[in-house]
């Protein structure tokens, strides 16, 4: 981008791959708000590759055409951006769903200092067909709700193509989406920095194409919930690992004295292998959680976390390699005393139950402390510095 080029208030980036019929009407919109409010602004219309004369469409209307060769609604927006002169962006597709002479609101919060303003198209209202059912009362709540729920967003329509944000807030969000998550990233970058968030009413209406959307129903509502998963260590390893482990562990601890009876049903020894799985399977998504968010600060995917920083002075290295020794001392300790009873009976026949009792918790410790040995040196070789 040239230096000397003038700076704008606001950009507007429209993403467009083959919008003939609606580009010119949006980019006429846009301008026509910015003369109408005597703002300094522009439209910057991102092309994805388009075949049908939409480029030159748009130039028409005043608007910049900027060419995104990386396919993917992501990746046109992100180029769009990187091109724009103006301290705010408001980001719209460009099919006439949105109407960009009422942008004013988003703006106005903007001014005040909010560094993500989200349209809610459910409060603004949506037109008889604009949305499919689907997406209105399936797609649209479950992503809203999962975004709030993990990351503690305060949006409501989380899917929402109108939005604005300042350029120095994407800046800061780091990006890496081209594909229709884009929209998400955006949200949930903005509430794991603890970014002011706000949300205004706006409309959408039926698009003004004859041909179908880009987008698909399925597979970018996958790539959305993937990206949840993805972004929130918490939530796909660490909850279900506590589950998991705190469950095997109660219930085994119990077995491993006892037979345990509830109502008619007896829990015995092959509970306690059941047990043992659950606390193998939970230690490992428990740990897996840790690295990966380690993982994730190191590569600037997630913001810097205090309390990993803490948890990972404290269990370094060498105390990941104590800590699994010892759970291997005490699991050969169960193995061994599980032999010495059986010398006791002449290495005969033994009740099973007495015997698995000993069995199965001296090899689950003995499995839980080589995974900590070397998931330590797994977690030493992610902490290194590297020049």
């Amino acid at each position: 981008m040239d230096s000397s080029a003038p700076e704008y208030e606001v950009s507007v980036v429209m993403p467009c791959l083959n919008e003939a019929e609606t580009v010119a009407t949006c980019v006429r919109k846009a301008i026509g708000f910015f003369k109408r409010e005597k703002i300094a602004g522009e439209v910057i219309v991102a092309d994805n590759g388009s075949t049908d004369g939409s480029p030159a469409l748009a130039t028409k209307e005043g608007a910049r055409v900027v060419n995104v060769t990386e396919k993917g609604y992501g990746a046109a927006l992100m180029g769009g951006i990187r091109e724009a002169r103006g301290k705010y962006i408001i980001m719209g597709d460009s099919d006439d769903s949105y109407d960009f002479t009422k942008m004013m609101p988003f703006i106005e919060k903007l001014r005040e200092g909010y560094d993500l303003v989200m349209g809610n198209r459910f409060k603004g209202g949506i037109a008889p067909g604009a949305m499919p059912p689907l997406h209105k009362y399936f797609g649209n709540p479950l992503l809203t709700n999962i975004t709030r729920l993990m990351f503690s967003s305060p949006c409501r329509d989380v899917q929402c193509g109108l939005r604005g944000f300042s350029k120095e807030a994407f800046r800061r969000m780091d990006t890496r989406s081209s594909g229709m998550e884009f929209a998400s990233e955006v949200v949930v970058k903005a509430a794991l920095q603890k970014m002011r968030i706000t949300e205004v009413p706006t409309t959408l209406s039926p698009d003004g194409r004859s041909r179908p959307p880009h987008m698909r129903s399925w597979r970018d509502g996958w790539r959305n919930l993937r990206f949840y998963l993805l972004f929130s260590p918490r939530w796909l390893f660490l909850i279900p690992g506590l589950v998991l482990l705190g469950l095997g562990a109660i219930f085994g601890s119990i077995i491993t004295w006892k037979t345990l009876t509830i109502g008619s049903l007896a829990f015995d020894t092959s509970t306690l292998l059941v047990c043992s799985m659950s606390v193998i399977l939970g230690f490992q998504l428990v740990f897996t959680s840790l690295l990966a968010k380690a993982f994730a600060i190191r590569e600037k995917l997630l913001p810097p976390d205090d309390r990993v920083d803490k948890f990972l002075k404290f269990a370094n290295l060498e105390t990941g390699i104590l800590a699994g020794l010892l759970l291997c001392v005490s699991g050969a300790a169960l193995l061994g005393f599980a032999v010495w009873s059986w010398e006791q009976h002449n290495f005969g026949p033994m009740n099973y139950a007495e015997v698995q009792r000993l069995t199965i918790p001296g090899v689950t410790f003995m499995i839980l402390g080589f995974q900590i040995v070397f998931a330590s040196f797994f977690m030493g070789l992610l902490q290194l510095k590297l020049k």
